[in-house]
């Protein structure tokens, strides 16, 4: 008899306004599913980021059978791990971990998430420049989405150069030599002048990190403009960006299908993405209601 019940999680810092649970558990739902997800947030356990191995631990000796991993723990949690995918292992950086058989195997759903949300939402946005601000876990994930995309060259841009660089090298070595070059901030006005589009992938922006990731002067209506946040959908980013006239981007998508790949890995059932879409919509909706 195939499993019906599951019990799954996510850690993180901040976590509290997340709307994976109801996301997964609505699509549990209407597959006839009992499934509970649980929030395991470092801030309300009074931890740091380092205290994910205990966590994955002590998740698999309480019988989880998956962990969501969201900042700022996807690339710490990856020595804790038995194995990983081949994505995951490629990416340094792990966002789902199957629990099973006494064992946590990593993956990475964040890929696929943003190329879907991206081909879905900005099917004919131009390559062939693109400019990511972010190189940490979610924008690795977020670059290799890009590359894969079929992007011409992207420059990562991060407050930490080195960690920019560093991500650099791996798309090049991943995607070919010139694919990617690491900058730091202070590169932004140069880099974003002749760029096609723009992707930010930091937390600035979320409910407990408000404000613009950059000056908004530097900002073009010839330049898409893509979040990967979804708390709130419209960010001060976006808002900003759609009164200068840029195609826009809001990060439901990427959480969309990047959760229904995470309850296919947990389930081994197929999600209705549509649904989830619908899903996402009424939850931010109801959530900007409260607020």
């Amino acid at each position: 008899m195939s499993q019906d019940s599951y019990l799954v999680g996510l850690i993180g810092s901040g976590i509290g306004p997340s709307l994976s649970p109801a996301l997964h558990e609505r699509e549990a739902g209407r597959q006839g599913l009992r499934y509970l997800y649980r929030l395991i947030d470092l801030d309300r356990l009074g931890a740091g980021p380092a205290a994910v191995g205990d966590l994955v631990r002590a998740a698999r000796d309480l019988g989880f059978d998956g962990l969501n991993i969201t900042h700022p723990c996807k690339q710490l949690v990856v020595p804790h791990l038995d194995a990983l995918a081949p994505q995951a292992e490629a990416l340094g950086a792990v966002n789902t971990v199957v629990l099973k058989d006494g064992r946590a195997v990593g993956h990475n759903t964040d890929v696929t998430g943003f190329a879907a949300s991206f081909a879905r939402g900005l099917p004919d946005a131009p390559l062939d420049r693109v400019v990511q601000l972010g190189a940490g876990g979610a924008g690795a994930a977020v670059a290799h989405a890009l590359l894969t995309l079929g992007a011409g060259h992207v420059t990562v841009v991060d407050a930490l150069p080195e960690r920019a660089a560093d991500l650099a090298a791996s798309l090049s070595r991943h995607f070919g030599a010139e694919r990617a070059t690491g900058a730091g901030l202070d590169a932004l006005p140069a880099v974003l002048t002749g760029a096609d589009g723009l992707v930010h992938a930091t937390p600035t922006g979320m409910a407990a990190h408000p404000g613009l990731p950059l000056p908004a002067r530097l900002l073009h209506p010839g330049l898409w403009v893509a979040e990967v946040v979804y708390r709130p959908l419209e960010t001060e980013l976006l808002r900003t960006a759609r009164a200068l006239g840029c195609a826009t981007l809001d990060g439901g998508g990427m959480a969309v299908f990047q959760a229904a790949d995470a309850f296919r890995l947990f389930t081994g059932r197929e999600p209705d993405s549509t649904r989830m879409l619908t899903d996402i919509t009424e939850l931010a909706g109801a959530t900007a209601a409260r607020q």
